[in-house]
Order: structure tokens, then sequence, then C-alpha cells
């Protein structure tokens, strides 16, 4: 399936054959001074130094053919010699012929195994021949052959990807990415490798933990980023009385009121977890956030002053969530406010808040570096939990830091706890790892691994979207990813920047119109469909979108024309097409009609919707058998679904990080 991102860039998908991109100097040959033994009177050495001259001459100049042609004759001469296959193989892929190349790389690899360029080629190619695990030995070889260039680990980690290995593939690119910081493609890869990571920790929670308070957390945030909030809500308040629990549920239910404009309900629950857990940086946090919607700007400065003399990391990790929401008058008001000279608050603060405010903030920054307050003689006096209990999470952090070569269970459970809060997620996931070892199913565990990894994604795709900054399909791969995270804000605005980019864009067109209505808000994303369908009215999937505006207004009837326009979607979408055929006629009137689309559309049946339709058709035309199947399936949809309702990220195409032609080691 071609992501919109791909309907955007007009690039072949990953089921393409783009020509690999090595962009490495030539080997260089050692020319013989003296004829070698055994061959000398036949071909004497100037015979084949001028073989190799001329083949260097050629392919300098980009005669590709003509240096093939001599590196052919020159093989003959020294088959024995891995450099010149190499060579050969180089400008072979050079002139197009990928198939030469490998068997000259191949030859080459089997006389010196320690070459570069073969072990990297062979590599590629293989992966591009979808055998990734066959490639991952010559990328390793490769990569302990050449320790300074980016692509070796980039395509690593593609490799380990294709596999399933994704905190593999996250090592190597982040290995990329430390070697070559503007490799955009190396971040997106990253962002993507993680955030699949995220959905295999997910998926385990679902299986050996989805009835802890963990995987409960973890849904109720995902309900109420679906606007399910009554959902969401009661959710969460079943979590309260269960141990173990995540810290500061309370306050996470607190920031959930307050998206949903309940501030009183809100203003509790910050209060009631201050007074239980005077430790949580959150519930301050949230008491912050209050005094900025009232108007009490002295309040917030204060509140903030405490929590940054506690941990600055904290305070950095967190702006975002001190500022969710915010109108951008209320924004510009506290903005204003802090940056007076008269208000008294550590620049260091200051900078960081006007940033995140402005939206100028590095979010893909390492975390805060900054000194924490307290110095080596607080460090050394005080225990990990004293400093934890104390909302000096780095401390707590810096001081628990050799558990994660032989700590405790205890131990690493308080380390993985300081290193979130401080906002070191590096080091919430190896402490998340070395916490599985000794708790092989811990719902902690993954619990931090999933939140840590989602933030490391997020920071990697930023750093991809600063690099890429004028690119619509950048925005558009972005807007994708913020789709499938249910942050329905965050992706309608980059699907608005890539049609400011380019107007009229078929993939952002789409993107906006869809998280519109995921969002709740069918009317604009009826309007956004309506004028890509100015310029592409037969567009299966655009006529999709507005058949589902539709339906979602209740214009069942003036949803058909739409929807049967797009019978000719992607295979893959072509039961949901059914299932709102369907439910179209149903709603007018055309029972048995209906029957037959909703058992076409029952594959898409994703929240037991199109079931339950049936089964209420079998009864009305006196069917109570197949009507009892139905119901059956609702509940098993239904109970699939609360099991595995913590953060799936459903797996992104990955033709985007494909090699193409003429790419280079920077964007």
């Amino acid at each position: 399936m071609l992501s919109r991102a791909e309907l955007s860039s007009g690039q072949e998908s990953s089921t393409g054959n783009p020509s690999v991109n090595i962009n490495c100097k030539l080997l260089l040959l050692v020319l013989l001074a003296e004829p070698a033994s055994g061959f000398g009177r036949q071909q004497p050495a100037s015979t084949f130094e001028s073989l190799v001259a001329a083949a260097q001459q050629a392919q300098a100049a980009s005669d590709f053919s003509a240096a093939v042609s001599d590196y052919k004759q020159a093989v003959k001469v020294r088959a024995d010699m891995p450099e010149l296959w190499a060579n050969l193989g180089l400008v072979q892929h050079q002139a197009g012929d990928v198939a030469g190349a490998t068997v000259s790389f191949r030859t080459a690899n089997r006389l010196n195994p320690s070459l570069y360029v073969p072990n990297l080629f062979l590599g590629l190619e293989t992966v591009r021949a979808g055998k990734p695990q066959e490639a991952i030995p010559f990328l390793f070889n490769a990569e302990k052959i050449n320790k300074t260039d980016p692509q070796t680990p980039l395509a690593l980690g593609r490799a380990y990807f294709a596999t399933g290995q994704f905190s593999a593939a996250a090592r190597e690119l982040e290995r990329a990415t430390t070697l070559d910081p503007k490799l955009g493609a190396a971040w997106f890869a990253l962002g993507i490798a993680r955030l699949n990571q995220v959905e295999v920790d997910a998926r385990t929670m679902s299986i050996i933990a989805k009835d802890s308070a963990f995987a409960g957390a973890l849904y109720a945030e995902s309900l109420e980023k679906q606007s399910r909030f009554s959902e969401a809500a009661s959710l969460y308040s079943s979590l309260f009385d269960s141990q173990p629990q995540p810290p500061c549920i309370h306050s996470e239910f607190g920031f959930a009121l307050l998206r949903h404009r309940d501030a009183a309900g809100a203003a509790a629950e910050f209060a009631g977890e201050e007074a239980a857990h005077p430790e949580c940086g959150l519930a301050l946090l949230g008491q912050t956030r209050l005094a900025i919607d009232s108007g009490d700007n002295e309040q917030a400065v204060r509140l903030l002053g405490e929590l940054w003399d506690r941990d600055h990391g904290f305070v950095v990790s967190n702006t975002e969530v001190l500022l969710d929401g915010l109108s951008s008058d209320a924004a510009a008001n506290i903005g204003g406010y802090f940056a007076r000279p008269d208000v008294v608050m550590a620049e260091d603060l200051r900078t960081a808040l006007l940033a995140s405010i402005h939206g100028s903030g590095p979010a893909f920054a390492e975390r805060f570096d900054g000194r924490e307050p307290g110095g080596s003689g607080e460090a050394g006096s005080h225990s990990g939990a004293e400093f934890y209990a104390a909302g000096k999470y780095e401390r707590c952090a810096q001081k628990l830091d050799p558990a994660l070569a032989h700590g405790s269970e205890g131990e690493l459970r308080l380390l993985v706890e300081c290193s979130y809060f401080a906002g070191d997620n590096e080091r919430v996931v190896a402490a998340a790892a070395a916490l599985k070892k000794i708790q092989l199913h811990s719902p902690e565990a993954l619990y931090w691994s999933i939140q840590a990894d989602e933030r490391l994604a997020l920071q990697a795709l930023a750093r991809f979207q600063q690099l890429e900054s004028d690119s619509a399909r950048s925005h558009v791969l972005l807007g994708d990813i913020y789709d499938q995270l249910e942050r329905f804000d965050d992706a309608q605005a980059e699907y608005s920047k890539a049609l400011q980019i380019a107007p009229g864009d078929l993939a952002a067109s789409l993107g906006l119109a869809s998280t519109y209505l995921s969002n709740n808000n069918s009317e604009k994303a009826m309007e956004i469909a309506r004028m890509a369908l100015e310029r592409n009215p037969q567009d299966p999937e655009l006529n999709l979108m507005m058949a589902e505006t539709k339906v979602a207004e209740n214009q069942f009837a003036a949803a058909e024309p739409y929807l049967m326009k797009s019978l000719n979607v992607k295979p893959q979408m072509i039961g949901h097409v059914h299932g709102l055929l369907g439910k179209v006629y149903a709603e007018t009137g055309r029972t048995r009609e209906a029957i037959d689309q909703l058992k076409m559309g029952v594959t898409s049946d994703e929240n037991g919707s199109i079931d339950y339709l049936l089964a209420r058709l079998y009864r009305q035309i006196g069917d109570p058998k197949d009507a009892s199947i139905a119901l059956e399936r609702v509940k098993s949809i239904k109970e699939q679904s609360h099991s595995r309702g913590v953060k799936l990220i459903e797996d992104p195409e990955l033709s985007a990080l494909e090699y193409s032609p003429g790419q280079a080691s920077t964007p």
C-alpha cells in the first residue's frame, strides 16, 4: 500500500527497483612494478598497468562502459586481486549492470572479506532483494571496517528494521545520526523504528498484562485522544485503587480534565496528588497551568521556579504538556509576561519557556544538560529514594545509574521513573531493558519503554522535519505518523503545511480531511474533500472520504454516488467501502442489499459496528441464528480492542528510506 507521502512525492515505492548509490572513493590498487611469477612472459606488467591506468582514466571521465571493458581485461591478467574485482564491480554498478557488479563484488569478498565496498554493496543489494537477514553479516562487516561512513549504520539499521529487530535498528540509526547529524533519512528511519518498538511492547503488554494498571493507563490515554472522554474518565477512575500503578496517575487524569475544560475537577486531582505524593512534579505543573489559565502569572512563575529548583530536566521535557491546548492569545499573554525583564526567573528557564511558546525550541534536542541544583556533597549524602521524594529526578538517576549493570529490581524501578521524569529517555530505555532481564514480564518495564520510545521517536521525527522543512513530502510523512498516534491537531498542522507548499497536493488533502473526520469535525473534512475533488473528481480515495463525511452527517442518500465511484480503491480498502454501502442501504430501506454489502465488509470491522448492524438486520428479516453469530463476533472484537488498546502504531511505509539515485550523505 502506498503511503500518502508516496502519493505526494511521486517516487518509487519499496517494491520498485531504485539503484543503490554507493558514494565512496575508488579502491587503491597496488600496481606491480615487476611481472608476477607464472604469467610474466605472456602478460608483461606494463600491459597490466596500462589496462588499469586506462580503466581509471575512463572511470574518472565517467566513461563507465570503457572502464568495465578495461577492468575485465585486467582481471584476466590478475584474477587473484580482490581490489581489482572490487573496482570492476564498482564501475559495473555505475554503468547500471547490477547483476554483473554483484558477481564481481562476491568474487572480491571471497578473495578478501575485509574490503569495505564489496561488503557494503552486497549488503545493500541483498536487502533490496528481500533478504535482509542475509544482508546483516555483510553490513556488520562493512561497519567494522569503516566506522566513519554514516551510510553503513543507516543501511544496517534498515536491515534490522526489515527483520523486526527494532531496538537493534534504533541503535544503528542513532549511530548514523551521530556520524552525520544532517542525515535526514536516518532521523526519519530512527523515528519509525522507535514507533515500531512501541508497537511491539504494546502488543506484548496486551498479551501478558492487559488487566494491569499500566496497560489501563495507556488505554485511557488512547481513549482520551480519540475524544472518547467519558470512557477514558471511567477507566482512569477504575485505576486509582489498583496496585502497582504508574506514578502521578491522578495528575495525568487532571491534565485530561483540563483538556476537556473541567478546571475544577482538574484542580481537585492536582491538589489531591500533591497532598498524597509531594514528589510528583506533574501535580505542581498542573497547578501552574491552572494559574496560567486564570491569569495568575505571578503564581505560575512561583510554581515554575519551585519546579526548576527541583529538577531542570523535568521542566524542559514537560513544557509541551504545560502549554498543550493553550490558545494563541493566552500563549502570547504568558509569553509576554515571561519575557518581561522585571519578572524574576532563572534565565535558562526563561529561555526554555519562551522557545517552547514561540515554537522555536529545538524539539529534537538532547535532554537538558544544564547543571542541576546541588553539588557533589549533596549527591553523596542522599540516597536515590530521598532525591526522588524531593522531586530531584536527575540527582536520583545519577545516584542509581550503577544499577544499570548490577542493580536490584527495586533500584531499577526507581531508576526508570527518575530517568523518565528527568527527561533522560535513553536511560529510561536502558533501565527498562535491565528490569525486563530480572522480571521478564514486567508491565512496568513495558510501560516505561513505550513512553520513552514514543518520546524519542517524536524527537527524531522533529529533527527530520527541521532538516527537510521545505518539503511537502516531509510534512505529509509526519502528518501520517501523528495521525497514527492519534495526535490529530499535530497531524492537521503538518498536512496544512504541506498544502501551503504544494497547493492541491492529493496526499496532503486526503490526510487533512481524514484527520478532521477523526477529530469529529465532519464539516471541515467535507470542505477539504470537496476542494480536492474539484481537481481530482474520479479519485476513488477522495470519493470515499467525501462519502465518509456524508455518512457522518447522516446524509446517506448523498453518500451513495461517491461510494459507487470509490469501488475501485486499493484492495485493502474495499471492505470499508462495502461496509459503508451496507450502512447506506440499511438507512435507505434496502435491507437485503445492505446485508449483502455488510457481509463483504466484515473484514474491515475494527470496532464491531458492521457486525452489530448485521445482527440488527438479520433480526429484521427473522434470522435469529445469523443475528446471534454476528453478535458473538461483536463481543469478540470488543474484547480484542480492549486488550490491544495501548498505543499500537501501524507500520508506516518505508519507501522513503530506500536509496535513490544521487542520494548524498546529507540532504
